[in-house]
């Protein structure tokens, strides 16, 4: 598993790395799986990766928003959860809470799944003076906090990315799994490739490095300096097959 991109102020225009997406697709064919899991809407990461119908990518499984959505290439199954009532309640408020904050310049990405606020544009002190409060109010409204680089995101409860690799690796008998991430939604997946180690699966554990987020170099097995080396890497194991 893997998932590489190129870093942007936007999420919309934030796409795959095209390096990385064709070693993928070198590696999808002789690979058992591939599998993207992204914080993003599975609709959202399937068009910035120009992923339908690309060669080799043929069985590629994408979960969306941390594992609560999921898209299959080959059409043989996928997820859309009904949007929760929490969520619904978060996106009306929202706006007016952080104007009442002095936060109201903020950027609001609704994920239909979840709530994201961006601070990038912002600044570090406005992640700073949402830290106490949104997990008040995420609380006030049964939804889970997941930070991240210069965002914060409010989403329903019960699904992660450690779920999503424990039930693709479940559902596939695996024997070896790599998994690279680059944000704190990623520590999850690194636990479950542990806890899935512990079990005698082989895993190694990639960190795409940022100067802005450092938690997973501690836990990973391989640290290289961000997309492009990812992509690179990636390559160069397709080259072996």
């Amino acid at each position: 598993m893997a998932r590489s991109r190129t870093s942007s102020t936007t999420p919309t225009s934030a796409f795959a790395h095209p390096r990385a997406v064709a070693a993928l697709g070198r590696l999808g064919a002789v690979l058992g799986q591939v599998a993207i899991v992204t914080g993003r809407p599975v609709d959202q990461a399937v068009a910035l990766g120009g992923f339908e119908g690309r060669p080799g990518l043929e069985r590629l499984v994408i979960y969306g928003q941390y594992g609560a959505e999921s898209w299959h290439a080959d059409g043989s199954g996928g997820a859309r959860p009904e949007r929760p009532d929490g969520i619904a309640r978060l996106a009306e408020l929202l706006p007016g809470w952080l104007a009442d904050r002095g936060l109201g310049d903020l950027r609001i990405e609704d994920k239909g799944l979840a709530v994201a606020i961006h601070t990038r544009e912002s600044g570090p002190e406005a992640l700073d003076a949402l830290r106490e409060p949104i997990y008040r109010l995420a609380e006030e409204l049964g939804l889970s906090v997941e930070p991240g680089r210069q965002v914060v995101e409010l989403r329903a409860p019960g699904s992660n990315k450690g779920e999503a690799v424990r039930r693709l690796a479940h559902d596939l008998g695996a024997r070896q799994i790599i998994f690279a991430g680059d944000d704190l939604g990623d520590l999850p997946a690194f636990d479950a490739v542990d806890a899935l180690r512990a079990d005698g699966v082989a895993g190694l554990l990639i960190c795409s490095a940022s100067p802005e987020q450092d938690a997973l170099v501690s836990r990973a097995d391989l640290v290289l300096a961000g997309p492009d080396a990812v992509a690179e890497w990636l390559e160069a194991l397709a080259d072996e097959f």
